[in-house]
């Protein structure tokens, strides 16, 4: 009897454990319904650019040892690259599969590199080997990438709340998530609230790469028969950008606008950034300076070092309140429709409100 044919067998599930590849789609719906451990075994500085939302990085070659293969590559050629790369690997294979053990008790594991070339193959080999059920995607993250930008040529039926700063309407799209509507909700996603002060209390936003592949991925669970709503935002939220084609979409679609006394702003305003303490607010005021004017900004910094932080509010808001008209004003009026936020409505309340103007909506064939 072989070698193989022995373990084969004595140990059916030892290195004979299917490897299969799938195509994007198909690999994107089985990870999203399975709920599968996914690896990303590109190199640290590839994963932070961007990756598959939920991906776990185990990097096969780190940034370090991909520049000593790279140099090789050049100076040598591919053969020695490869022997290089395997030198660099070879101590690492438990390493690799500890990591994998810990990820995926079943032994599923779902894995990707840039192209579906070298890296997860040999990922997926040494996982085979140590028992575990391998799932490749066809093409690697490269293909992933083409299919998350295609999502976005796929029309949706948005509505847009707008409204000037402190009217509600992030409290306004968590409601109407929790009514079960299709929310996507950009800051969130970009880790910013869309303001010089938007930054404050976040975790460090993603890179533009990788907000595209979260908005892609939520894009193409949206069905298209159904109301989709986004915030009013600017075509950069901090330092990520819409896509082009939502934000042209966006700009086009109707807005139910909310408006609230300035009483009730200030005061959801305060709940947000009053916790923050005067020092920060001040550095984020100054970055404002240029649009707020040299006299407005001193006067919003003066007041926030006296402990005047309604003084602040208002001195900002006028910059704030400004720029939202200037980009209300640039929308066709007949696509505006205002819902009074009142100061003593719940937002359950303001909700239902909302659903029913957009129900009319629904019924003018020319906003769809």
């Amino acid at each position: 009897m072989s070698l193989s044919s022995s373990c084969r067998a004595s140990n059916p599930d030892y290195l004979y454990r299917m490897i299969q590849t799938l195509e994007v789609k198909d690999f994107v719906d089985r990870f999203r319904e399975k709920k599968i451990a996914l690896l990303d075994a590109r190199s640290e500085s590839e994963f932070k650019q961007g990756h598959i939302p939920g991906a776990v990085n185990i990097p096969l070659l780190n940034d370090e040892h991909r520049k000593i293969v790279g140099t090789i590559y050049k100076q040598k050629g591919r053969e020695a690259a490869v022997l290089s790369g395997f030198d660099l690997v070879g101590g690492k294979f438990g390493d690799l599969v500890r990591s994998a053990r810990e990820l995926s008790e079943d032994k599923q594991i779902m894995l990707y590199c840039w192209r579906g070339g070298m890296r997860s193959n040999i990922m997926a080999w040494t996982l085979n080997t140590a028992g575990f059920n391998v799932t490749l995607l066809k093409g690697g993250y490269k293909t992933f990438r083409r299919y998350t930008l295609e999502q976005f040529n796929q029309h949706k039926r948005i509505i847009v709340i707008g409204g000037r700063t402190g009217t509600g309407k992030t409290d306004l799209l968590r409601q109407l998530k929790k009514n079960g509507e299709q929310v996507i909700d950009l800051e969130a996603l970009a880790n910013h609230k869309g303001s010089a002060f938007g930054a404050l209390g976040e975790d460090p936003q993603p890179r533009n790469e990788h907000f595209e592949n979260m908005l892609g991925m939520e894009w193409s669970l949206v069905d298209p028969e159904r109301n989709l709503w986004l915030e009013n935002e600017s075509v950069l939220i901090g330092a990520v950008k819409i896509p082009d084609h939502i934000y042209e979409r966006m700009r086009n679609a109707p807005v139910i606008e909310l408006q609230c006394n300035m009483e009730s702003r200030m005061k959801r305003i305060m709940h947000d950034y009053g916790k923050f303490g005067s020092d920060i607010l001040a550095e984020n005021t100054m970055k404002l300076t240029k649009r707020l004017g040299d006299q407005r900004a001193r006067k919003a910094i003066e007041a926030l070092l006296n402990g005047d932080k309604k003084t602040w509010m208002e001195e900002t808001l006028f910059y704030y309140d400004k720029t939202y008209d200037y980009g209300m004003a640039q929308r066709k009026p007949d696509k505006i429709f205002s819902v009074e936020f009142k100061a003593d409505e719940t937002i359950e309340s303001l909700a239902e409100r909302v659903l029913l103007q957009a129900h009319q909506l629904d019924k003018q064939p020319a906003l769809k």
